[in-house]
């Protein structure tokens, strides 16, 4: 029987789609209280419909939100496609790193939450996924025993690892990886590399790639997929830290550690963390009992209206049903040259955003 939900207020809204909390109609059921929905067109539901697929895969993982299912609705003669997840009271990490003062978390916190994140990556790795997006937009945080508990969202771009059907370019660009840039490499290596961005912009509250809004991005990107540049390892770290990043930062994908290498790594195995015991250091997750949890979930190149734009150039946006690729895909995939394709790669606009209130009821 399928669940009787009310539609609450959007948390965030896109070109093609929203995401606004959500409640059971009937209290006291195995759903929690609050949860969040992301809507779409089902015209354009590609994207959410495999993320459906991908978290009934990923649901006994408690650095993974849980997803309660999706339906079909009829709102506004439009028909919707919804997908009920776990809401995050405390936001995205994209929001606690702007929120604490100087926009940069103590090295303490880092640690901790880099060590859940390499759990859910673990995780993810382990069942044959990669996540394709890690960023701080798409690190939620719950509440914990004592402290938040990380955990990864938004599984619109995730793929079967192995996966692949001629040129692909998954994910937001200054977080994408050298060998997906230049050669639409997309593997778990690709995910390690963005946990090292994502640590260094926790550290610094800047990007890993040091730019300004008035930067070339295409410049920018070449730099990415060319060369033999990596981004600046930030100087106030330990030197646990800074090694832990020099082991994200390997351009070639093959020598780069891999999640399960860098669980064991000092940086984050020194500090004993008060949700240790939701997770076992062996090769499984245990399932999570917790009915509360994950936030501002994003459509992929989507933020929270609340959340902070922490890249100054535009994320990557897959706003048709052939949700993997960028809206040009035909022209990328025939570039001749990673130049050609970063050049293109970067003159994509960025949808608009509004919020809006009331409860509606839905089926």
């Amino acid at each position: 029987m399928a669940m009787e939900w009310v539609r609450g207020q959007a948390v965030g809204r896109g070109s093609f789609g929203s995401v606004n909390l959500a409640k059971p109609r009937k209290q006291g059921t195995r759903f929690p209280q609050l949860m969040a929905v992301k809507s779409c067109g089902s015209s354009h539901s590609a994207s959410l419909m495999n993320e459906k697929s991908v978290l009934e895969q990923l649901s006994d993982c408690p650095q993974i939100i849980r997803c309660f299912g999706s339906d079909s609705s009829l709102e506004s003669g439009e028909k919707l496609f919804n997908l009920l997840l776990e809401y995050a009271s405390g936001g995205s990490l994209a929001e606690r790193v702007k929120n604490s003062g100087d926009c940069r978390l103590p090295e303490s916190e880092v640690r901790r939450y880099t060590r859940s994140v390499l759990r859910g990556l673990c995780y993810i790795h382990r069942n044959g996924f990669v996540h394709c997006d890690v960023k701080l937009q798409n690190i939620l945080l719950c509440p914990g025993n004592g402290n938040d508990v990380a955990k990864i969202a938004d599984f619109g771009l995730a793929k079967r690892a192995g996966e692949r059907v001629g040129f692909e370019m998954r994910g937001t660009p200054l977080y994408m990886a050298p060998e997906t840039v230049a050669a639409g490499e997309i593997e778990p290596p690709v995910d390690v590399w963005g946990l090292g961005c994502l640590v260094a912009e926790m550290v610094t509250g800047a990007p890993a790639w040091r730019c300004s809004p008035d930067d070339d991005v295409c410049k920018l990107l070449m730099r990415i997929g060319v060369g033999d540049q990596i981004p600046d390892i930030p100087g106030n770290m330990s030197a646990e830290g800074k090694d832990f990043l020099e082991k994200c930062f390997v351009r070639n994908p093959e020598k780069r550690w891999t999640a399960e290498m860098l669980l064991n790594h000092p940086f984050v195995v020194d500090q004993v963390y008060d949700d240790d015991h939701t997770v076992p250091l062996d090769d499984k997750c245990e399932p999570s009992t917790s009915g509360s949890p994950t936030g501002p979930f994003d459509f992929p190149g989507w933020e929270s209206p609340c959340s902070i734009t922490s890249l100054p150039s535009r994320e990557y946006s897959w706003d048709t049903d052939d949700a993997w690729l960028s809206p040009s895909e035909s022209n990328l995939a025939s570039a001749s040259s990673p130049a050609e394709r970063l050049r293109r790669l970067a003159t994509e606009g960025r949808p608009d955003w509004s919020v809006s209130e009331g409860w509606v009821a839905v089926r």
